[in-house]
Parts: C-alpha cells; structure tokens; sequence
C-alpha cells in the first residue's frame, strides 16, 4: 500500500463460465452435484439419493403409516381401542406396510446392500435389515404360517417413517463441493472483445486462444491470463492475492482471468486459456481440497456398525438358544424380535436433531452452518488460522498517523491532503477524508483535481497546486523529504504502512500520513478468547511480512505466515496438518478457497465472495472474528448432546436385545414384541426432548469471554 493508486470504483464483474474442458476438469475433482433442492451426492450411505427424494418418500410413507398404524391390532390392544371392522381392513396394513417397504425402505435396502457388499456395516445395513425382518414375520403373521404373532406392521411403517426423516434432516445439513467451482467460474465473463485488423469482434470466451489480442475495457473482468501490450489500469486482483488495494498494470505486466480493469481500457496479449489459467488452477485445489477433507466417517455410522455386529451376533445365539432349550416357534419368536428392535428409531434420530438444531440455534448467532462435519470436527481444532485482510482487518486502509515538515501545523497538513483527495473515490481518498472531518477540520476548497494513474492526484488550492502521493510521486517530482520527515517516514514504511507525501507546487515536501489495514476491534477478543479455550491462533496473508508482523504483535498471534501465494496458502495448511494439528481456516477471497476446502474446518467470512462461502462448511453471516467463538462452543455443546444420545439410543439396545433374547426368561422376564416396540418409541421422544436442550446454549458474540 505504499504507492497511492486512484481508480473508479466501478467493479462490474460480467458473469461467465468455464470453457468446457476446464469445467469437465473441475467435475473430475469433487464427487457432488447441487441443483436447488436436488442435492445429489455421490459418495458414503447417500450415494444416488437426494434431498428430495428423502422428503418426498417420507411425507408419502408418513401418510401411509397413519392408516397402518391405526388398523394394527397390536396398536389397538396397546391404547385400549378397537379400530372399525369391515371387509377388508384387516389387509391394510399388509397393503400400505408392504407399499411403504418397497417405496419408503427403498434407498436403505440398497444401500445397506452396498454397505454389505462394502463390507462396511452402517446405518443403512442395520435399518434394511430390521425392516426386511419386521416385513417377513409380519408377512408370515398375515397369512397365518407357523401360528406366529409377529404382527410388526405399524413397527415397520414408523421405523421407515421416522429413518426417512431423520436422512431427509441429515442431507439438509451437508455442505456443497459444486458450488465453490460454480463460483470460481462465474468469475469469468461469457464473451471477449477480440482485436482483428479490422477493429474488434464479440467472441465468447471459450474461443480464445493464446496470442489474441482483446481489450479489456474499465470495469469488465480479464477473459484470460495475458500481458498487457498497451495501456495502463488500476486493476483488481484481490479475488486472486487477498491484496486489498488495486495495482497498477501496463504494458509488459502479467494480468490474471478474473481480475478487474478498474479505471481505464487496456489491451492484453492472451496467454493461456482455460484448464492452464491461474483460475482454473485454484479451481482444482478446491476439488483436490474437497475431496480429501470428506473421507471422515460420521459418529453415529460408527455407533450403526456396532449396532449391526450386535443384533446380528444376538440374533444367532438368540435363534440357536432358543432351538435347543424350547422350540423352534419360539426361536423364531425371540430372534425377530432381537432383531426388529436392534434398530432404534432414536439412533436414527440422535445425530440429524441435534445437527438440525445446533444449525438453526447457530444461524441465529449469525453462523450459517453447511456441513455437518464441520460441526463435529470444531470441537477437537488445534489452530484457527485466520486470513489477515478482511477478517482480522477491516480490508479498508485507516489513517494513523500524520507527520508535518517543520513550520507546518499537521492539522492544516491533513486539511489540505483532505481537500485534494476529496473529489477521488480511492479508500485512501476517502481515509483521508473522513479522518479530517473525524477531526473537524475545515477544509479549503480544491479545483481541477486530477488523477495520476499508480502515483497519487493533484489538486489547485488557494491558487497553489498540491500533490498527494507515495514514494513514486515523490521520485517523479524529484522532492526530496526533510531528514526529520524522512526518519519518521522510513520507520512506518518498515512495518509496511502505505505512506503518502503532501507536496506543494515548488516540489517542498510539506509533510507525510500514514494508512494502514485496520485491525478490527473484535479480533483481539476473539483470539484472547480462542487462545483461553486452549486453542491456538495463526495468521496467513500475502501482504509483506513486515505488514504481517505488525498485525500479529497487536494482536498477540501464535504463529505467522506471511507473502503467501494463494497455491501456498493450501500448503500452509497442509503443513500444520503434516505437524499433527487440526485446523479451522477463516477467510474470504477465492485465493481462500482452496485452503479452506482443505483444512479440517473451513469458515467463511460472510462478506467475502461468493467462492469462499461454497469452499467453506461453515459460513459467518457477518464479519465478527468472535463468531468463530460461538461455533467452538456450539460444537462442544452438540458433540456432548450427539454422545449423550447415541448412549441412550444404543444403551437401550444393549438392555433391550438380551431381554428380547430370553436372557431373563428363566426368572419370569421376557421382552414382548409390543413391550419392545413401545419402549423403542419412547427412546426416540427421549432423544428429541433432550436434543431440545441444546436450544439452552448462548451464542452471543459480543458476549465473547
């Protein structure tokens, strides 16, 4: 920021795509496809399955339940009713239950065979299962084989119904790959104006090819990676560098697809297109990143697999048992009724309600939270690495200092470079002037103000013609800084303020002031408060490290890294992993993405762009560092209720299968079907009202200790 560079604030980013090739590299790198509500995924026990498809099979199961749980008669005995009888009501619920089995258990009949097939026992595998067994014994009870009372039916319909919604709650909770790549393409316009010997042609943008030439009028996006050949502009690249302050760009300098031309046209000799931009390169990291942050297997997977090795165990030693000291009626009794319960409808339940809950108590704190394992992994982080610009700073320069040459009143100093700056719309400009009138000062009036490209303005005042400007300027007018201007100047320069010099028409240097990034306020309590939670705090940008440094001792940061690349930033991610670490990345430009998607957590700052927030499993609605506060607690708060569930749901299990089994049956004690189907619904009412509980936690981030 040590140069002043003036340009219009007129970013009009054209909306654009991939060229094809470069778009079917980026489907190869993630395994998901967004559309809406169609969120299609492509891996672990949702394989082909959508949220759609969750709702809309639970809402048709749910009314198909009604009618089969009404007319069971075991549902009547319980409740002490007797539903109406007349020709043919004693086969609805076979009717609805065998509809409901083959439509509702669908996706878990074939992706527990997956699993199976896997070798990889899950949720999935243990729901087919009980279904497949309630569905035969209440079959076989039906038609009145074997004299057995297994009437499972409305067991069956509830337990579809209730799994249906418990993934239909889960799939609403999961994050987006594609939409970080649909971001990072849009960031290329659909069309270039190509230079012919004739003037120019309207082409679209996958019809480049190295060696064109285009031009890049003020305010429209480059179409490729390039050298400027004629012209100069301030140009945007903060999407790429993180770099809050414009660059200027002429003729021989590289410009990057994506990046904006803010103030004047330039033409730009085209030097890769598609797959071979920086653009695409970033792309492919955030699928690579992506990718390998999704391979964590979820807690209640962990605690099915168990489940399923249990009843499977319990079903045979139930079934072998019961053979040799009753009879075989009765072993098919007991062993189906091990079975039909090892399936808890609170198990399917205990994750989605607790995720589904922490994310609507976390939005309203400000936390938009896209995937559930974000959520889970939040507790156990080692290291928030925050990107510097835009999240601990403001992303906007403030003016700190002003330093006057000898005879010269610094408040009139900084009245007179407010008067020159006053008609520029630069955020240094405008720093400039709102620190005068923060100040109250009055400022003279200035005419004929004038820009000059990446080295400051000029201005009439009171007849006299000023400069404002950075050390380009300076060297342009040939001034020369008074020894004790000079010494003050150098020291901020050291820490890598962006300086600007108020020159009068004679060339004398009248005095200095000093803009630097802000650090906001709330970042010294949001890493006093991450660090008294025994977490540490990083830093990564790529301003200079001396500009780093600085921000780091006011905040008082564990680790730094500086003049990082974006590629780099993955890296540095990558390393603190390589040291055993867990991290949480929170930033906000596309040269984030890539980062983000790679550590363990990615958090994204709300007002950053658009592809940050698709890179990220957690989004922050604002721009408060404290908010990252709430999620660590709102992580620990919903991991002791997820463990404090999946206890109850599977220490009712491991209770209710041996007593299901007979274990008790020589003292009189003996676990009905109904008795069993009863106890499994009040598990799943005690789960939800303890789930409930988690609304109890406060996430107020200006309450941050």
């Amino acid at each position: 920021m040590q140069d002043h560079q003036h340009h219009h604030d007129d970013d009009r980013p054209s909306r654009g795509t991939l060229t094809e090739s470069a778009a079917a590299s980026a489907d190869a790198g993630h395994g998901a496809r967004h559309d809406d509500d169609h969120t299609v995924h492509t891996h672990g026990q949702h394989a082909g399955h959508s949220t759609a498809m969750f709702k809309n099979r639970f809402w048709l199961t749910l009314a198909l339940s009604v009618p089969v749980v009404y007319f069971s008669l075991m549902v009547g005995h319980i409740l002490g009713y007797m539903a109406p009888m007349f020709p043919g009501s004693t086969w609805i619920p076979p009717v609805l239950g065998t509809v409901i089995f083959l439509y509702g258990g669908q996706p878990f009949l074939k992706g527990g065979l997956q699993e199976l097939k896997d070798r990889r026992p899950g949720m999935m595998l243990l729901i087919a299962m009980a279904i497949t067994v309630a569905f035969a014994a209440s079959w076989v009870t039906s038609l009145g084989i074997g004299g057995f009372d297994l009437d499972f039916w409305w067991e069956l319909a509830l337990l579809v119904a209730i799994m249906l919604l418990g993934h239909w709650i889960e799939m609403r909770a999961l994050g987006s790959a594609q939409g970080a790549l649909d971001a990072l393409a849009a960031l290329l316009p659909d069309e270039a104006e190509r230079i012919t010997g004739t003037g120019t042609e309207t082409v679209p943008v996958s019809e480049l090819q190295p060696d064109d030439l285009v031009l890049v009028r003020s305010g429209a996006r480059m179409p490729a990676d390039g050298t400027v050949v004629e012209g100069q502009a301030e140009v945007d690249e903060s999407m790429i560098t993180g770099e809050s302050k414009t660059v200027p760009r002429g003729p021989g300098d590289a410009v990057v697809a994506g990046t904006v031309a803010t103030d004047t046209s330039v033409r730009v000799r085209v030097t890769a297109v598609g797959d071979d931009t920086a653009l695409a390169g970033i792309q492919r990291l955030v699928a690579e990143a992506q990718s390998s942050s999704s391979r964590a297997q979820a807690l209640a997977d962990r605690a099915a697999a168990f489940l399923f090795y249990f009843a499977a165990g319990a079903g045979v030693l139930t079934f072998i048992a019961w053979t040799l000291l009753g009879s075989i009626p009765e072993a098919v009794t007991r062993t189906v009724t091990v079975l039909v319960i090892a399936c808890p409808h609170a198990l399917g339940l205990a994750i989605p309600l607790v995720i589904a809950i922490s994310t609507e108590q976390a939005a309203r704190a400000g936390v938009l939270i896209k995937n559930r394992m974000a959520l889970e992994r939040m507790r156990t982080i080692d290291v928030v690495l925050f990107d510097k610009t835009g999240t601990l700073t403001t992303g906007a320069p403030q003016l700190k200092d002003v330093a006057a040459a000898e005879g010269v009143d610094a408040d009139e100093l900084l009245a007179l470079a407010a008067a020159v700056e006053s008609d520029s719309e630069h955020p240094v400009a405008r720093a400039i002037v709102r620190a005068a009138r923060e100040r109250n000062l009055t400022l003279p009036v200035a005419t004929g103000s004038t820009s000059l490209t990446g080295r400051g303005v000029r201005a009439s005042v009171d007849g006299r013609t000023v400069h404002v400007g950075g050390p380009a300027l300076l060297r342009e007018l040939g001034a020369v800084e008074p020894s004790a201007l000079a010494q003050s100047t150098r020291a901020w320069m050291d820490r890598g303020a962006a300086v600007l010099h108020v020159i009068d028409d004679d060339g004398r240097v009248l005095g200095a002031v000093r803009l630097e990034d802000a650090v906001r306020a709330e970042s010294r309590q949001a890493v006093a408060a991450l660090q008294n939670r025994g977490v540490k705090v990083g830093m990564i940008t790529g301003d200079a490290r001396q500009v780093a440094q600085a921000v780091a001792e006011d905040l008082n940061i564990d680790e730094v890294f500086a003049e990082v690349l974006p590629a780099d930033k993955d890296k540095k991610v990558a390393e603190l992993q390589a040291r055993g670490l867990k991290v949480a990345m929170v930033g906000d430009g596309v040269n984030d993405s890539p980062a983000l998607a790679r550590a363990e957590v990615g958090i994204a700052i709300g007002a950053g762009t658009d592809v940050a927030m698709e890179s990220a499993g957690v989004v922050l609605a604002g721009n408060d560092p404290r908010a990252v506060l709430s999620m660590v607690d709102l992580s620990r708060a919903s991991y002791r209720k997820m463990w404090q569930n999946l206890v109850w749901a599977t220490g009712y299990n491991i209770l209710s299968v041996p007593l299901a089994a007979g274990v008790l049956a020589f003292a009189g004690v003996v676990l009905s079907p109904a008795a069993g189907a009863v106890l499994m619904s009040a598990s799943t009412i005690v789960v939800a009202l303890n789930a409930q509980l988690l609304r109890r936690v406060k996430l107020n981030p200006s309450e941050v200790r």
